[in-house]
């Protein structure tokens, strides 16, 4: 036999077929794959879920502001009248706040300084004059919400009234629900909240 052929180190071949082993082993492959699939996969789920309960917040505000439009359309609530009925601003949208509570929780200092619901009441002299964009700070579409006219003045019997109802919803996984408003913060080149919108007009009956 000849002793010229070079065998292979011990150390070497057992190297090769742990690298060989390692190669084969398909064993941890879905565990793998899960993990580089769960963040979107969630993140999809998630944003399913979110977008249920943002459109449920926005029936929610819409039958607020029915609510109370019918409360001022029938004389229940009313506004500097010398009534049982008065309601002050800070009433109003405190009932206001009871009416969404199930989903839009008001801050302890949302009745006296809006943060996220914002509330405009007010007389209309004539039909054709309410008001139908989405007042702004400045021209563009995607300027931020500007609430410096809004007004609590509803009027009295068989007069036009109007009850507009914004609130800014916090986006937390939709990434495609800001977007739909375009509303941007001054200061920010991005969206960050959800801009639901509410209205009611009509003309108080002769109570």
């Amino acid at each position: 036999m000849s002793t010229n052929a070079k065998a292979s180190p011990p150390r070497q071949r057992t190297s090769r077929g742990i690298f060989r082993r390692l190669l084969g082993d398909r064993k941890g492959t879905a565990a793998i794959e899960f993990a580089i699939l769960a963040l979107p996969f969630f993140l999809v789920v998630f944003a399913s879920i979110e977008t249920f309960v943002a459109f449920a917040g926005e029936q929610l505000l819409a039958n607020a502001t029915d609510t109370l439009a019918r409360k001022i359309r029938t004389g229940e609530i009313t506004f500097n009248q010398g009534k049982s009925t008065d309601m002050s601003e800070a009433e109003f949208r405190q009932a206001f706040c009871d009416e969404i509570a199930v989903l839009m929780t008001c801050s302890a200092t949302e009745v006296n300084q809006p943060e996220k619901l914002y509330l405009d009441v007010r007389e209309v002299s004539d039909p054709s004059l309410f008001p139908a964009a989405v007042p702004r700070v400045g021209s563009s579409s995607s300027s931020d919400l500007d609430p410096s006219g809004f007004q609590f003045a509803p009027g009295g019997a068989q007069e036009f009234t109007m009850v507009r109802a914004y609130y800014r919803w916090q986006v937390i996984t939709d990434l495609v629900r800001p977007y739909v408003t375009k509303l941007r913060p001054a200061g920010s080149s991005m969206p960050r909240d959800y801009l639901m919108v509410a209205t009611a007009t009509f003309r108080n009956e002769d109570y």
